[in-house]
């Protein structure tokens, strides 16, 4: 991956790349529903992780096999963050694993690239609950989330300002007496880059506000629209949570421990500008001691596992837009199912609810209207297009 810099920028203007992200987004939706489906009581996060893991390389290896030099595999390694955890949660074996319960909030997070086309995805599930109805504060923070990623992706249009999604998921979270985790960054992206410079940003504080740029989106530009909702104050902390995911960053310098070195080789030559597991590599003291000095001198950065306060709930929902000439569209995400979650708050606001009930998908938007052109509209179900 040593020559990405070189390449030429390829957009979804051509018709291969969009299959490219298609194909990466086909393969993650299907290993998303397959981690999910393991994720009930007594089992072990870690062991999901590396199963979800597993798969990936798996499924990107199936395809464009007579390609040899065409890049492909992990985008972002399979992450479970439960319950308070807001993010980035994929032990290392010699790291303190967490055991799923029943009524345990998962967010399960990965992703996948072909050609260095990524597509990324999160979901949040509630474990073991065989047909019983979610209510109380997870069912906040859930429909929170759902709701303001509907509301996003609905914006997420050619013309429109990066600030008018902020604003509409900080709205949707009110609503259910909900924050978005403060600072949290939705970034575009572009071959090998997983975050590039537009932003759309998450309930900023003032600091941010003023530093964190506004910007106008585009026709075919693609974005991994990152939602998540906390119960709480929305703010992030760390703890003595190890970190095991990284990725390597543009600066260059002279590495002095010989692990160290070995440890940036192997990132360069098999990851490049992926994000990349801990656990991926055969000696994991070794490779702990790189990436420490890869770190300090900025070579690498980590993905810190955050964390809300203990007795919080954060709910988040990831998915890949493609911004299509005729309006954006998902390539990623599982149907979420409504009547599993039962909350006291709802969306009042009549703008918010008028932008929910339009569709998301510009095609099936044409024969919709014409179908339901003399049937009265429902005030309070709102009918959200769970993948569009």
């Amino acid at each position: 991956m040593a020559d990405e810099k070189d390449v030429v920028e390829k957009t979804i203007a051509e018709d291969l790349v969009v299959t490219k992200y298609k194909m990466a987004g086909e393969i993650v939706n299907r290993i998303l529903k397959q981690v999910v489906d393991k994720c009930i009581p007594e089992a072990s996060v870690r062991a999901i992780c590396e199963f979800g893991d597993q798969l990936l390389l798996e499924e990107t290896n199936k395809v464009f096999k007579k390609e040899k030099e065409l890049k492909k595999g992990i985008a972002f390694p399979t992450c479970i963050s439960v319950n308070n955890c807001i993010c980035h949660f994929s032990p290392l074996p010699s790291e303190q694993d967490y055991i799923l319960k029943a009524g345990d909030v998962a967010k399960v997070d990965l992703g996948a690239h072909i050609d260095g086309f990524i597509a990324v995805v999160a979901h949040t599930i509630v474990v073991g609950i065989s047909g019983k109805k979610v209510t109380g504060r997870k069912a906040d923070a859930i429909l929170a989330a759902h709701y303001a990623s509907q509301a996003a992706l609905r914006l997420l249009k050619s013309g429109n300002e990066t600030y008018a999604i902020t604003d509409a998921v900080q709205k949707v979270s009110e609503s259910y007496k909900c924050k978005p985790v403060e600072g949290m960054l939705s970034h575009q992206l572009k071959q090998f880059k997983i975050d590039c410079e537009k932003t759309i940003i998450q309930n900023p504080n003032d600091a941010q506000k003023k530093e964190h740029e506004k910007f106008e989106l585009d026709k075919h530009e693609v974005y991994a629209m990152d939602v998540l909702i906390s119960t709480g104050e929305g703010v992030g902390k760390e703890t003595d949570t190890r970190v095991s995911i990284y990725k390597k960053t543009d600066e260059t310098y002279q590495l002095k421990l010989k692990a160290s070195r070995m440890f940036y080789t192997e990132v360069k030559t098999k990851y490049g500008s992926m994000p990349f597991n801990l656990r991926y590599f055969e000696d994991e003291t070794k490779a702990k001691m790189g990436a420490n000095e890869c770190v300090k001198y900025k070579l690498v950065e980590p993905f810190q596992v955050l964390y809300e306060k203990p007795s919080e709930f954060v709910a988040q929902y990831k998915f890949t837009v493609l911004l299509m000439p005729n309006g954006p569209h998902r390539i990623t995400g599982l149907p979420f199912e409504p009547e599993l979650y039962e909350s006291e708050n709802s969306i009042t606001d009549p703008e918010l609810k008028s932008l929910l009930n339009s569709s998301a998908n510009p095609k099936a938007a044409k024969k919709k209207k014409k179908k339901s052109e003399n049937a009265p509209p429902e005030p309070q179900r709102m009918e959200v297009e769970a993948a569009a």
